[in-house]
């Protein structure tokens, strides 16, 4: 059993391994430093929360929203945030492994040098983030909404560019492999040819 609200608890350094937790609103709670593995937060809140330096490994964290909370050096293995939305959060070093993180709502989400591997962002809402100076390898962007979003200096080898529309999103000095550059080209209305 888990109450319905913890308010400004200190669960710092907590082993959450096994829990569930659904429709739960977690205000103003420390669970910096925290490691999961196997957790469930289903249509939970997460309003002041404090995540940095978290380790969460195979967790669900399913229609959640994350309203201004902390997420810094925070590290996701192989988790689910399938339609979790992130309002105004603090990101910064953040490591994501593997995963689905399809339907996310990261709008105008600063994730300058942060790390994606692996990880299924499709139907992701990423408008106006910025991925600056990251790292997103092997990573499943079909069907994101990416407008306006920044992929400066970032690394996207091997993702899927198939939504990424050139005139829309910021690449400059992006790194892509041969294949992506045929992509995005084509996707420029251009024909490439031997």
């Amino acid at each position: 059993m888990t109450e319905s609200e913890y308010d400004g608890e200190d669960w710092r350094g907590r082993d959450l391994t096994g829990e569930r937790f659904s429709g739960v609103s977690f205000r103003d709670v420390d669970l910096g430093g925290a490691v999961s593995r196997g957790a469930v937060f289903e249509g939970c809140t997460f309003h002041d929360v404090d995540l940095n330096g978290a380790v969460l490994t195979d967790t669900a964290f399913t229609g959640c929203t994350f309203t201004r909370s902390a997420l810094f050096s925070t590290t996701f293995r192989r988790c689910k945030l399938t339609g979790s939305e992130f309002d105004r959060c603090r990101f910064g070093l953040l490591q994501v492994d593997g995963g689905t993180w399809d339907f996310v709502g990261l709008r105008a989400a600063d994730l300058r040098k942060s790390t994606f591997t692996s990880v299924s962002l499709r139907e992701a809402d990423l408008t106006g983030a910025r991925f600056d100076g990251g790292t997103l390898r092997d990573v499943d962007l079909l069907g994101a909404t990416l407008h306006e979003t920044s992929f400066t200096r970032a690394d996207l080898r091997g993702s899927n560019l198939v939504s990424v529309d050139a005139r829309v999103a910021l690449l400059r000095d992006a790194v892509v492999d041969p294949s992506q550059a045929a992509v995005l080209v084509e996707g420029l209305g251009l024909r490439v040819e031997q």
